[in-house]
């Protein structure tokens, strides 16, 4: 069975799907379907669905997106990296907006891939109002495998498995995705660097996650304090505080999972090497320094803006 998207410029072979996908997926609006039937999956999916994150509010146009794209260091050395005429996947991409910013520009082939249905219209819509006509954007289920093994230069999937039931088997699903020489991006919750997000957490249950306690939580919560309470307000207080599956992981932990499943480490976003540099990828040095300095390198994302920023941090690795 053949797929084909068809783009107000441009044709588009589904061939990333894979054979069993390809027979199960349907394209309707724009977006191409597959049935999500897992429960945790349709739990955290009907999750966003009450308030799709991030949300578009104060992105009229794709100047906005690459406006931010560019000032994220990472994200500009990222795009600068994969190229033209590569092929990139966001892994739970939400609403799409780094998907539609990495793609802006380019000849890549992109695939936005989520399980909220909702999420995805509106990064279709903004695609569409922006004549952006290289994304595909695809409703999946990571657990169901529907994608074609070895077929993307770069699998990017950051605040997703944290969200889900299994998050290494998630991982090494996704790894398949890549070709050989291919980047894996991985960003997840760290145990360590959460502890101020878990110490607002506590105190909300402690008001019985009252209105009271939302407001404790936003005079507290770097991103909420001082700001009004609209649409893209509200959606991150309840992805930090209100999400129903969460987990939090090591770097350790990630990089038994990247050596289970043959990916060569690069770096990571803090740098283990403790020196405060944002290495660019191609500078990486695959150093894994010692387990001191891991700790250090967690203790001390405490303290930086992904620290405020739910603590998150980032794994850069390569498919052997």
């Amino acid at each position: 069975m053949l797929l084909v998207v068809y783009f107000a410029k441009r044709v588009l072979t589904v061939n990333f799907l894979s054979d069993q996908a390809k027979i199960n997926t349907k394209m309707i609006d724009g977006i191409l379907r597959t049935n999500v039937v897992d429960n945790e999956t349709v739990r955290v999916a009907n999750f966003y669905r009450v308030a799709p994150f991030p949300n578009y509010e104060g992105f009229e146009t794709k100047a906005h997106l690459n406006k931010v794209l560019a000032s994220n260091s990472f994200l500009k050395d990222l795009k600068e990296t994969i190229g033209l005429g590569k092929k990139f996947i966001e892994v739970g991409s939400g609403t799409s907006q780094l998907s539609l910013a990495m793609a802006t520009g380019t000849n890549n082939l992109v695939v936005a891939l989520d399980p909220t249905l909702e999420s995805l219209e509106l990064g279709k819509r903004f695609a569409c109002s922006q004549e952006i006509d290289n994304v595909v954007f695809l409703q999946a289920d990571i657990f169901e495998d529907p994608i074609q093994s070895d077929y993307f230069d770069c699998v990017w999937c950051s605040g997703v498995l944290h969200h889900t039931q299994d998050p290494k088997q998630g991982f090494e699903i996704i790894t398949r995705w890549a070709k050989k020489d291919g980047l894996i991006i991985l960003g997840l919750y760290n145990r360590i660097g959460r502890l101020r997000t878990y110490f607002r957490k506590i105190l909300y249950l402690m008001c019985g996650r009252s209105f009271f306690g939302q407001k404790v939580v936003r005079f507290f919560d770097p991103r909420l304090r001082g700001k009004g309470w609209q649409i893209r307000e509200r959606a991150w207080f309840r992805d930090q505080y209100q999400h129903p599956v969460e987990t939090a992981h090591s770097i350790d932990e990630v990089l038994n999972w990247f050596r289970e499943n043959e990916i060569e480490f690069l770096g990571a976003i803090p740098s283990l090497n403790l020196d405060g540099r944002l290495e660019k990828i191609s500078e990486m040095d695959g150093k894994t320094a010692n387990f001191i300095d891991r700790i250090i390198a967690q203790i001390l994302l405490i303290f930086t803006k992904s620290g405020s920023d739910g603590g998150v941090f980032i794994v850069v690795g390569r498919k052997k």
